[in-house]
C-alpha cells in the first residue's frame, strides 16, 4: 500500500505539492516543522510561483517604503542598516569557521534573519552559477534545509529577547512606559486600547418641542461647531438646510457629531426620536490615502480643524497595519485615513486629504503581468564581483518593480489595480508554492546537512538573530534616544517578525511599538531579499580565497 502511495505521489507530483500545502499549513498551526518527501516538481512551477510571491511583496510595501525615505525614516533605517551589516558579517563568519556552502549559508541568513523571501532570491541565484546541475540542486536544497532549521530557533530567539529580555537589560516597566508614550501623545487615560483621536462621532434624532422656533443657524452656534445639523424632516419631507430654516414643532432632526456635544441637545430641540428609518442612508465610512504633500509629517491633530464639524477619523492604517489613533501620530505618504460622516461632508473632504481608495475585488492582471516581466528582464542583468557574477536575478527584478508599480499605484488609488486580498494570497500561495516545491526535493539531503553541522546551525541562527538586535538597542537607546516600546517595536521590525511585534505590544499593552516598527519593517522587507544573492556572492569568494 505505501509503495502504491509513493508511485501515485511520484507519476502526479502536483498531489504531492497540493498534500504538503495542506499539511504544512495544517501543522503550522501546532507550529511543528514541515513534512518533506524527497519528490521533484518542474522548475518552473516553483520558479513561477515565486514571481508571485516576491511581486506582491515589492507591491504591498512600496508605498510605505518609499514614504520612509525622509530624515524621520532614514535615522529608524540606520537600525535596518545595522541588521543587513551584523548578519551579512556573521554569516560569512559562519562560513568561513564551519566551511558553509553557498547553499547553506543563505539558508542560515534567511532563517536566523526570519526573512523566507531570501530562500527564492538566494536560490535564483544559486541556479545562474557556473557549476554542474547536480552540484547546483544540492546547494539549493541546502538553502531550504538550513532555512528550515534556523528559522524556528531564530523566531523563538527574537521574540524572547525582544518582549522579555530586553526590557530587563533597558531597566524599564515596559508597560508603564507604554502607557505613559500613550498618554504624552493625546491618548485617553483610562483605557488605552479604546482611546481614540477625536471623541466618539454618533448621529442622533430628535423631535422638535421645546427648541420650536429656532433657526439651524442659532442651533449650530450654541454647538460650537463640534456637531452639526444635517437634515430636518417635516411631515415625512426633507427641508433643504439652511442657517435661517425655522424649526417647527414635531420637525424631526438629525444632528450628527461628537458625543459629548450632543448629550444635552435634548434639552435645546426635545426628545430624542426613536425611529430614524428615514435617515438610515445619510452618513458613510470612507476610505481615503494620503497623497496631498502638505499633510506629509503633520499631526493627525492638525487635520481635525480642517475637517467639517460631522466628520470623524475612524481608522488609520499604515503598511496593512492599524496604527495607535492618536492625535500626534504623525501622517506619511501612503496612509490610509477611514472617514465617517455624511456623503456630502465626505465629499468635500477627500480633495483636501488625497484621493478615495477604490473598493473593488477586481485584479488588474495585465498591470502586475507587465510588473513581474520588467522584472525578470532587470534581473537578467549581472555585473562581476571578484570574477564571480553577481545579478539580483528574476526575484530581485521582480521586487523592484512590485515596489515601483505599488508605490504608482498608492499615488494614484482611484484606478483599478491589484487589491490587498489578492495581494495577500499572491504572497501566502506564491511562497507556500515554493518553499514546498523546494522541500520537496530536498528531503533526502535534509538529514546529511543535520548530522554534518548537528547543533552549530541552531545556535549560529540564534547568534544572527540577537546580536543585530542587541547593537540596535543599544545605538537606538544611546545615540538615537528613542522610546522603550519604539525601539523595540523597531528592532522587531528590522528582523521582519509579526510575532515579535505581536509579543512586545502585548508585553507593551497598547500599539505604540507599532510606531516604530512600520518604518523599519517596510525597509528591511525591501533590502533584506536583495541580500540573497549577494550572500551567495560572498559566499563564494569566501570559498575561493581560502
Amino acid at each position: 500500500m505505501v509503495g502504491n502511495l509513493i508511485g501515485i505521489l511520484k507519476n502526479q507530483p502536483e498531489i504531492a505539492l497540493f498534500l504538503v500545502l495542506s499539511i504544512g499549513y495544517a501543522v503550522d498551526q501546532i507550529r511543528f516543522g514541515p513534512i518533506q518527501l524527497g519528490i521533484k516538481l518542474d522548475d518552473s512551477v516553483k520558479n513561477v510561483f515565486f514571481m508571485l510571491f516576491i511581486f506582491a511583496l515589492g507591491y504591498a510595501g512600496g508605498p510605505q517604503f518609499f514614504s520612509n525615505l525622509d530624515a524621520k525614516g532614514l535615522r529608524l533605517g540606520l537600525l535596518c542598516l545595522i541588521e543587513v551589516v551584523a548578519v551579512l558579517a556573521l554569516v560569512l563568519g559562519a562560513t568561513l569557521f564551519l566551511s558553509l556552502d553557498q547553499g547553506t549559508a543563505a539558508g542560515l541568513m534567511a532563517g536566523a534573519a526570519t526573512e523566507s523571501a531570501v530562500v527564492g532570491t538566494a536560490t535564483d541565484a544559486i541556479s545562474k552559477l557556473a557549476l554542474p546541475l547536480s552540484e547546483i540542486a544540492q546547494l539549493q536544497a541546502n538553502v531550504v534545509t538550513a532555512y528550515s532549521i534556523t528559522y524556528v530557533f531564530g523566531l523563538i530567539a527574537i521574540v524572547v529577547v525582544t518582549s522579555q529580555v530586553f526590557p530587563l537589560l533597558l531597566r524599564v516597566d515596559l508597560r508603564a512606559e507604554a502607557d505613559r508614550l500613550w498618554k504624552t501623545m493625546g491618548g485617553g487615560a483610562d483605557d488605552p486600547a479604546a482611546a481614540t483621536a477625536t471623541p466618539e462621532m454618533v448621529g442622533r434624532v430628535f423631535q422638535v418641542t421645546v427648541g420650536r422656533g429656532r433657526t439651524v443657524g442659532e442651533l449650530t452656534a450654541i454647538l460650537g461647531g463640534q456637531a452639526s445639523i444635517e437634515r430636518v424632516m417635516r411631515r415625512g419631507q426633507s427641508l433643504g438646510v439652511e442657517p435661517t430654516l425655522r424649526l417647527q414643532a414635531y420637525d424631526q432632526v438629525l444632528a450628527i457629531g461628537r458625543r459629548s456635544a450632543l448629550v444635552n441637545v435634548a434639552e435645546l430641540l426635545g426628545r430624542e426620536f426613536a425611529d430614524a428609518t428615514a435617515f438610515d442612508a445619510v452618513v458613510e465610512t470612507t476610505e481615503v490615502v494620503v497623497n496631498r504633500r502638505e499633510w506629509f509629517g503633520r499631526q493627525l491633530r492638525e487635520l481635525d480643524p480642517s475637517l467639517p464639524p460631522a466628520m470623524q477619523v475612524v481608522g488609520l492604517a499604515r503598511d496593512g497595519h492599524a496604527m495607535p489613533l492618536l492625535p500626534d501620530v504623525k501622517l506619511q505618504r501612503g496612509d490610509v485615513l477611514k472617514l465617517y460622516g455624511p456623503v456630502p461632508d465626505v465629499a468635500r473632504a477627500l480633495p483636501l486629504i488625497g484621493d478615495r481608495v477604490v473598493e473593488s475585488t477586481r485584479s488588474n492582471i495585465s498591470f502586475a503581468a507587465m510588473g513581474i516581466l520588467l522584472g525578470v528582464f532587470i534581473g537578467g542583468f549581472s555585473v562581476k564581483l571578484g570574477g564571480i557574477p553577481f545579478s539580483l536575478g528574476t526575484g530581485g527584478g521582480a521586487l523592484l518593480t512590485g515596489l515601483a508599480f505599488g508605490w504608482y499605484q498608492s499615488k494614484n488609488p482611484h484606478r483599478l489595480s491589484v487589491p490587498p486580498d489578492a495581494l495577500a494570497l499572491m504572497k501566502d500561495l506564491g511562497l507556500a508554492t515554493f518553499i514546498a516545491c523546494v522541500g520537496l526535493a530536498s528531503g533526502p539531503q535534509a538529514l546529511s546537512l543535520i548530522r554534518k553541522f548537528g547543533v552549530a546551525l541552531p545556535l549560529v541562527g540564534v547568534a544572527v538573530a540577537v546580536v543585530p538586535a542587541c547593537i540596535s538597542l543599544y545605538v537606538g537607546r544611546r545615540l538615537l534616544k528613542l522610546e522603550a516600546p519604539v525601539l523595540l517595536g523597531a528592532i522587531a521590525g528590522q528582523q521582519c517578525s509579526t510575532p515579535a511585534l505581536s509579543a512586545v505590544q502585548n508585553a507593551a499593552g497598547n500599539a505604540t511599538p507599532l510606531l516604530g516598527y512600520t518604518i523599519t519593517y517596510a525597509i528591511s522587507n525591501v533590502v533584506l531579499p536583495l541580500m540573497g544573492p549577494l550572500i551567495v556572492t560572498l559566499a563564494g569568494l569566501a570559498h575561493a580565497t581560502k
